[in-house]
């Protein structure tokens, strides 16, 4: 018997059992995500201490810390296709008027490409604040082997598909195989298929209203159904939370992230700047900044440990409709379109920062402004449909390097530090798409004020 695989074990189910057996009426979900976070972090530290990031035995106890870390990650993953076709098909059914499902695509997805544009000037920025260059980067046998997959893997669909053809596999031909997450871009079909069932429901009632009510009751009742089923996933929060935190903290190689710790910090003062610029953003349409990242923190939490931007559709737009007091309607899309569009993060800070890096390697002038408008053009452009992929950052260097002439190496040499970023990148992809659905919701004058300001905020795993 490995006691010692044992003991980890059996401390990291004390812990679960120690988050469960918190009284629900003195904390809220928030709090028990906040909780579950830093016992993460202290367990993983401990983990880190006592047997160092590449023994054995660690790596056998995070395999058991998937169990619920990586399960609790999938659930949600099972979810993301109902709660998208649920919540689009209603919201557009009750819009009454398919005229104003246009007015919410164009904010939404403007709010969303306008971010990432700001967030590639900021990659520059930072790149330059920090005289980051790619020359001097060693590419040892694990890089090698990073590249060799990379472009076996991605650079092919890049090659393959051109600005008209990623635009042209939005729309949906098959949306049973979409319903199934068949496709890169299956999110976006999905949306547009829901979307266009809404209209026909909308011109149903407006054509025979007897069988128009039977649907829009039988929508009604698909979204509640789905609704229910999100929040008896969302109860489980905490303990996933718990369980990422602990690997991530305990998988980490110090050696590495110091080697490359220019970059790290760099990245990160890049993030704090785009979190700052969707405050700014918020307040100019009179949100209160403070109040909206607090609602906000038990997703942006979730999307920091798990790294994945669609997982975090559920409780994006959960909180959205019932913290922030955005309807339905907005709330999905921007959910939505934000894992797919405009990643603030993966689409559009890391591809700038890589590109003025890489620069300087091939004799080009990162800094000459006709370049650095190309750079944000292009990063801005082929931000649509790149996260619909596994590895959203990578995929979006590998469309926006080869654009602007430059090789993708130094894609590969970023293996070791990628996981620690990606948590602050994907936190940010979500504030962006939640940032998107609070501005358009405010500039259509359809937010819930006293949702908002309530005190007594409605918890997510209730209802």
């Amino acid at each position: 018997m490995n006691l010692p695989l044992v003991a980890n074990v059996l401390v990291f189910i004390a812990l679960l059992l120690a988050v469960a057996r918190i009284p629900r009426p003195h904390w809220s979900l928030a709090k028990k995500v906040l909780l579950g976070l830093v016992l993460g972090v202290a367990f993983g530290l401990a983990l880190q201490a006592v047997y160092g990031a590449d023994n054995p035995v660690l790596k056998h106890s995070i395999q058991w810390f998937n169990i619920v870390g990586n399960g609790y990650v999938q659930l949600l993953q099972m979810i993301i296709m109902p709660l998208v076709f649920a919540s689009i098909l209603s919201a557009v059914a009750k819009l009454h008027d398919a005229s104003s499902l246009g007015k919410i695509s164009l904010l939404t997805l403007g709010s969303l490409l306008f971010t990432t544009m700001i967030a590639a000037l900021v990659g520059v920025l930072v790149t330059h604040l920090f005289g980051l260059t790619a020359e001097g980067l060693v590419q040892g046998t694990q890089e090698n082997a990073r590249l060799a997959a990379l472009q076996s893997g991605y650079v092919g669909k890049v090659a393959d598909l051109s600005v008209p053809q990623l635009l042209l596999s939005f729309i949906p031909k098959n949306p049973f195989a979409d319903l199934t997450g068949a496709n890169p871009t299956s999110i976006i079909s999905v949306v547009i298929f829901s979307a266009f069932l809404g209209v026909a429901a909308i011109q149903l009632v407006k054509d025979d209203g007897v069988k128009g009510q039977r649907v829009l009751n039988a929508i009604d009742t698909l979204q509640s159904w789905v609704m229910k089923l999100v929040r008896l996933v969302m109860k489980l929060t905490p303990y996933g939370v718990l369980a990422l935190m602990t690997k991530v903290v305990a998988g980490s190689n110090i050696q590495d992230i110091i080697k490359l710790g220019s970059f790290v910090v760099a990245s990160y003062l890049g993030l704090a700047i785009m979190f700052a610029v969707h405050a700014v953003l918020l307040a100019l349409v009179g949100i209160n900044p403070a109040k909206f990242f607090r609602k906000a923190w038990p997703v942006l939490t979730f999307a920091f440990t798990s790294r994945s931007s669609a997982a975090s559709i559920p409780l994006s737009v959960e909180t959205q409709t019932r913290r922030i007091g955005i309807p339905s309607s907005i709330a999905g899309f921007a959910a939505s379109f934000g894992a797919t569009i405009g990643q603030n993060g993966c689409a559009g800070l890391y591809p700038a920062m890589l590109a003025v890096m890489v620069a300087p390697t091939v004799g080009i002038n990162p800094f000459d402004p006709l370049w650095i408008a190309t750079l944000v053009g292009i990063v801005t452009l082929s931000s649509a449909g790149v996260a619909g992929v596994g590895g959203g950052a990578t995929f979006a260097a590998l469309i926006v390097l080869p654009a602007m002439g430059l090789p993708v190496t130094l894609v590969a040499l970023l293996i070791s530090v990628e996981p620690l970023i990606d948590m602050g990148r994907t936190a940010l992809n979500v504030s962006g798409s939640m940032t998107a659905g609070t501005l358009t919701s405010q500039l259509m004058g359809q937010t819930d004020k006293r949702i908002f300001d309530a005190d007594n905020e409605v918890e997510l795993s209730q209802g």
